[in-house]
C-alpha cells in the first residue's frame, strides 16, 4: 500500500512492481533509506512526462503538490524573495547526526532498475557551501552506458564539480557573470508581465547580507516578520526592529 499506491505510485494505481520487494530484504535497515528523496525523484520524473502534450495522467505522489495557498497567490510571494529569505544550506543543522559525504557532489546519472535520472549538484552548489558558477549542460541519461563505472570513480567527478568553485563566504554567493547567465537562459519571474511591459527582467542587485549564518538567520526572521505586518521604516512602532535588522546585516 505504501510503496505501490503512495510514494512510488504509477499510473495504474493498483499494481506494484516486483522490484520494490528488493527494498525490503533488510527490514531492520530499510528505515534508514531516504524514502523522501526517492519519492521526489519519482514525482519529478512523472512531472517531466506530464509536461508533454500527449500525456493525460500523472503518476507519483501528487499529495506533495498540494498546499494551503493557490498557485496565483504563491507566484508573487516567490517573485518577491531575496537571497536573505532563502535557507541556502538546509542540511547544516543535521550535520551532528550525519556528516557531509563528498559523494553528494558526484555529478552523473543515478540508476535503479530501469529508472535512470540525472544528478546535477553543480546546479545547486550553494546548498553545499560553495559559490555557484555557470553549470555544464545537462546530462542525457538516455545515452548513458557506463553509469556503474562512473559511480565507482566518483572521486574524479567530485574534483570536476568543485574545481571551478571555492567555499562561499556568504550563503548566496555566486561567481561573476552567473546571475546574468541565469536571467538570460531561465524564467526568473513566475508572474507574467503585462501586455505592454518589457519581457526582459533586469538582473537585480542585492545586498550581500550577513556573512555569519547565525546573523543571516536572524536577519531573515526579522525581515519576514516586517513584511508580514507590512511595516514601513518610517513607522515609530517598528523602529527598534529595523535597527536590529540593520545591525544583523552588518555582521
Amino acid at each position: 500500500m505504501l510503496v505501490g499506491s503512495t510514494i512510488f505510485a504509477d499510473k495504474t494505481f493498483t499494481l506494484v512492481e516486483a522490484r520494490y520487494l528488493l527494498l525490503f530484504r533488510d527490514l531492520d535497515g530499510c528505515s534508514g533509506y531516504s524514502w523522501g528523496a526517492a519519492a521526489l525523484v519519482t514525482l519529478y520524473r512523472y512531472l517531466g512526462d506530464a509536461s508533454m502534450y500527449s500525456c493525460k495522467q500523472l503518476g507519483g505522489y501528487p499529495t506533495l503538490l498540494q498546499g494551503v495557498l493557490k498557485v496565483d497567490d504563491l507566484r508573487p510571494i516567490l517573485d518577491e524573495l531575496t537571497p536573505t529569505d532563502v535557507i541556502w544550506r538546509p542540511f547544516e543543522d543535521h550535520r551532528a547526526w550525519r556528516v557531509f559525504d563528498e559523494i553528494c557532489l558526484y555529478r552523473g546519472c543515478l540508476k535503479w532498475g530501469e529508472t535512470v535520472v540525472p544528478y546535477l549538484p553543480d546546479r545547486c552548489l550553494r546548498q553545499f557551501g560553495y559559490r555557484q558558477y555557470v553549470p555544464s549542460p545537462p546530462l542525457d541519461c538516455m545515452m548513458a552506458t557506463d553509469i556503474d563505472v562512473d559511480w565507482i570513480s566518483y572521486h574524479q567527478s567530485v574534483v570536476d564539480v568543485i574545481g571551478s568553485s571555492s567555499v562561499a563566504t556568504t550563503p548566496s554567493e555566486v561567481v561573476d557573470g552567473y546571475l546574468e547567465w541565469y536571467y538570460r537562459v531561465s524564467h526568473p519571474r513566475l508572474v507574467p508581465p503585462h501586455r505592454d511591459a518589457p519581457r526582459e527582467v533586469p538582473v537585480p542587485v542585492y545586498d550581500a547580507g550577513p556573512s555569519d549564518p547565525d546573523w543571516a538567520r536572524v536577519s531573515t526572521l526579522i525581515r519576514r516578520y516586517l513584511r508580514q505586518v507590512n511595516a514601513e521604516e518610517e513607522d515609530p512602532q517598528f523602529s527598534d526592529l529595523f535597527e536590529a535588522l540593520h545591525i544583523s546585516r552588518s555582521h
